[in-house]
């Protein structure tokens, strides 16, 4: 079992940055592949970033060269930077940890408002 909990989330300017973080406690997380998912009104939820044990990352192609998932396993931290943030980036954002069919995770997600 693993539980998640979100924080950084908030109100900033087109431009702007924000730093999302993930708690996680019971598992350790590196026995998980991590990611994050927003999920916008009325659209489905989708991945934004995710990050396998090892360094292996992808993007989805709208945040590509604007945001970064990080992990730090020792601390069951992860991260995600997001830098030139748009108004279309508005979303809840969730954390999730997935090992395999069996195992898969939520947070209760953090909202991030891109406006003006």
């Amino acid at each position: 079992q693993v539980q998640l909990v979100e924080s950084g989330g908030g109100l900033v300017q087109p431009g702007g940055s924000l730093r999302l973080s993930c708690a996680a406690s019971g598992n350790l997380i590196s026995q998980y592949v991590m990611g994050w998912y927003r999920q916008a009104p009325g659209k489905q939820r989708e991945l934004v970033a995710a990050t396998a044990n090892g360094g292996y990352s992808n993007y989805a192609d709208s945040v590509k060269g604007r945001f970064a998932i990080s992990r730090d396993n020792a601390k069951n931290l992860v991260y995600l930077q997001m830098n030139s943030l748009k108004p279309e980036d508005t979303a809840v954002y969730y954390c999730n940890a997935r090992r395999g069919q069996a195992y898969d995770y939520w947070g209760q997600g953090t909202q991030v408002t891109v406006s003006s």
